[in-house]
């Protein structure tokens, strides 16, 4: 199945259901998706993931509950 670009929203409705949260790396805008055992990784908040998603001109894709932050193309 083809990756499809999908809104914050659904991604955080995946992440709840995977039990994952949204990341930072730590000194860097990079984000991802983490289950918080990373210790390159500080958890943030949505409105800050969604933030640095537009900020970052990012989009998210999914692909049968995978998901990939890619530069939107």
């Amino acid at each position: 199945m083809a990756m499809q670009e999908i809104s914050v929203s659904r991604a955080r409705e995946i992440a709840v259901s995977k039990k994952l949260l949204p990341g930072k790396v730590k000194g860097t805008d990079g984000i991802q998706f983490t289950r918080g055992s990373n210790s390159r990784l500080e958890i943030i908040g949505w409105d800050e993931f969604e933030r640095l998603v537009s900020q970052n001109d990012l989009a998210i894709y999914e692909s049968n509950g995978w998901m990939k932050l890619m530069k939107r193309k």
